[in-house]
């Protein structure tokens, strides 16, 4: 079943929701909106930090960690 298409842009809010969830729950190190209105996002704590140009890349992240997580891992059949 395809997904259903956004009929608007992720907001800075929605990305900082959905990014501080992934940090609460240890899917992310760290994601932090800077003034240019990029992202810095740490996948690790010893790991590099990527910049993300806006909003919309780390909405875009929060669906491929969610794809990953809740995909069925071929050793639970």
């Amino acid at each position: 079943m395809p997904l259903p298409t956004r009929t608007s842009s992720p907001t800075a809010a929605e990305a900082d929701a959905w990014a501080d969830v992934l940090v609460r729950r240890r899917l992310l190190h760290a994601a932090v909106p800077v003034p240019t209105g990029q992202w810095l996002v740490q996948h690790e704590d010893d790991g590099p930090v990527r910049v993300f140009a806006g909003p919309a890349d780390v909405v875009d992240l929060v669906a491929a960690i969610q794809l990953r997580t809740r995909s069925p891992r071929p050793d639970s059949r």
